[in-house]
């Protein structure tokens, strides 16, 4: 669980998102922030039995820093309103799929799976689908995934990806360019005693996705 402060602090953030404000309120960002160090400490801990390479990493590796790159950008503000953090058994930076965690008050959320992958992943994994789509959808129907999530998401293709045709029975999957499952957290069940507990069963559920995700990749 999280302290409420850090959710204040993330609040009082978004209404005061400039550097004169966080600079005066510095020793309050640095106590959420260790609180949230603390919680991804916990997490990693306790997925290592899902995920290995996890007992191997320390929360700096999976965690997300505050700072906006503003450069592309037409919206300036400098600091995310919210903590990230992405644990995969890559880092942070690892290409495949993974699991995410999203802290921000009224807009919690846990996501699983590949968001925008590079080309040749990309074709890896529709490749892997159009093999294996009793097995994919298996996955994606089973109780305790379709207890968690309704469906997945993300940025789908208007036309036909490069090398399949409309009357394959996985063309809806094939066009997606993500594969993502996300399942919200209201603030009081991320501050709640047993949210790791909740937090786990829900990763548990989607590790089945994420496994089959990555063999592209692997």
């Amino acid at each position: 669980m999280l302290n409420t402060g850090t959710l204040r602090f993330l609040r009082q953030l978004a209404a005061n998102n400039n550097k004169p404000w966080l600079d005066a309120h510095r020793a309050d960002y640095e106590t959420a922030r260790a609180d949230f160090e603390q919680l991804v400490t916990r997490i990693l801990e306790k997925m290592t039995p899902l995920e290995p390479a996890l007992g191997t990493q320390r929360a700096k590796d999976c965690m997300f820093r505050i700072y906006r790159d503003v450069r592309f950008s037409k919206d300036k503000t400098p600091y995310k309103a919210h903590f990230s953090a992405y644990f995969s058994k890559g880092g942070r930076k690892y290409p495949g799929a993974g699991y995410y965690l999203h802290i921000e008050p009224g807009k919690s959320f846990v996501a699983g799976g590949m968001w925008m992958p590079e080309a040749p992943l990309l074709r890896a994994v529709r490749q892997e689908i159009d093999y294996n789509l009793e097995e994919f959808e298996g996955i994606i129907k089973n109780k305790p995934f379709a207890q968690y999530f309704k469906k997945l998401s993300g940025d789908t293709l208007k036309t036909l990806p490069k090398g399949y045709t409309a009357d394959n029975p996985a063309i809806e999957y094939l066009k997606m360019k993500s594969f993502i499952a996300e399942h919200p957290f209201a603030d009081k069940e991320v501050l709640d005693k047993d949210f790791l507990k909740k937090y786990l069963r829900i990763v548990t559920a989607m590790q089945p996705l994420v496994d089959f995700l990555n063999r592209g990749l692997d």
